[in-house]
């Protein structure tokens, strides 16, 4: 696939996952069905409930990632800018998309140490596929990913079913356990893996955890699915029918979390997938979630302004605190402990 294709491709994914049409098309991330106890003696005070946390070696206000998807250089760039302003403004994590299109020269899509300059005191992730892993990137190409952000650590993205369903997708995926092992041995930062949207297993959650990787995102079904946006750029109405037959494939984001945090009980987990407010963070961190992403969420608050983006993740924030206060939860420990309803 050319750089133009490419370039195509990633504009046509926004569009498609701004769409209220794809919000339709989504799996059931679970969320819904998990339900607190309240407590109508919290005994705590509001405004003093902690919701500090830390990753990567910085402390963070709240535990937030926002987890980027991108479009053409561009664009890109002024949602990646808003995005990291956001992040230092609340001071939460913040993960770029895949960095691709900056590796192979054609185009930083904002992918610089301006990112830094905008957020200097919070984690930002660089990101490359598996895919790419598969296809030769090695740790050179990592490294280079890494230092043109300034990076705190490195995602290495698995999307293996949006590459089995897209038009000239990588679909050779041997040797990529391996290769995200010699990133964790050789690369001299953290390495964190992630799925885009399908979850990762217990199983697999285990094979990576043994490679010592930093953390994982599970990601799991309940949040954009790529193979109804990748459906939705087929003019071959067989392909499209094919892809949208896995439109609702993957683990739903809690059991991923849960049975990834029973098989892994020291690693770092990253809950995402289908978070869609505070109550969701709050739900995935009573899960077993020590960080939560959030990534289609934002993208309109994001694509518009960095006030916007700002206001929507403080939002996400306030809704956290109130479900921390009817729980009776002064921190996220505490949390991490509240009763459900059975």
């Amino acid at each position: 696939m050319d750089q133009h294709d490419i370039e195509t491709r990633k504009v046509d994914h926004l569009d498609i996952v701004l769409s209220p049409r794809h919000e339709a098309r989504r799996a059931d991330s679970g969320f819904s069905e998990i339900r607190f106890v309240h407590e109508a003696l919290p005994e705590v005070d509001f405004d003093a409930i902690d919701l500090s946390t830390r990753f990567l070696g910085r402390r963070l206000r709240a535990p937030l990632l926002i987890s980027s998807m991108t479009g053409g250089p561009e664009r890109a760039g002024r949602i990646n800018a808003h995005l990291a302003e956001a992040a230092e403004a609340l001071g939460i994590a913040f993960a770029v998309g895949s960095q691709r299109i900056a590796l192979e020269g054609r185009g930083s899509a904002g992918l610089d140490g301006t990112l830094r300059r905008l957020a200097p005191s919070v984690p930002i992730l660089a990101n490359i596929g598996g895919a790419q892993l598969a296809l030769g990137y090695g740790v050179g190409q990592a490294r280079r990913a890494v230092d043109m952000i300034e990076a705190d650590a490195l995602i290495v993205h698995l999307n293996p079913l949006q590459e089995a369903v897209q038009e000239g997708g990588d679909r050779d995926w041997r040797g990529v356990l391996a290769r995200i092992g010699e990133l964790v041995r050789d690369l001299g930062v953290p390495v964190v893996v992630k799925e885009v949207g399908a979850g990762i297993s217990a199983a697999t959650a285990r094979r990576l955890a043994d490679l010592g990787i930093a953390a994982l995102d599970i990601a799991g079904a309940g949040g954009t699915s790529w193979a109804a946006v990748e459906a939705e750029r087929m003019s071959d109405p067989g392909r499209a029918a094919t892809a949208l037959l896995f439109a609702d494939w993957g683990i739903p984001t809690t059991r991923a979390i849960a049975e990834a945090r029973a098989a892994c009980p020291d690693l770092y987990l990253v809950g995402s997938g289908g978070v869609r407010s505070g109550l969701d963070a709050a739900r995935a961190i009573r899960l077993g979630a020590d960080l939560v992403g959030q990534a289609a969420a934002g993208l309109p608050a994001a694509q518009a302004s960095t006030e916007a983006a700002v206001a929507h993740f403080a939002t996400v924030i306030e809704q956290l605190r109130i479900a921390c206060f009817c729980t009776g939860s002064a921190d996220l420990s505490a949390l991490r402990r509240a009763p459900l309803q059975a």
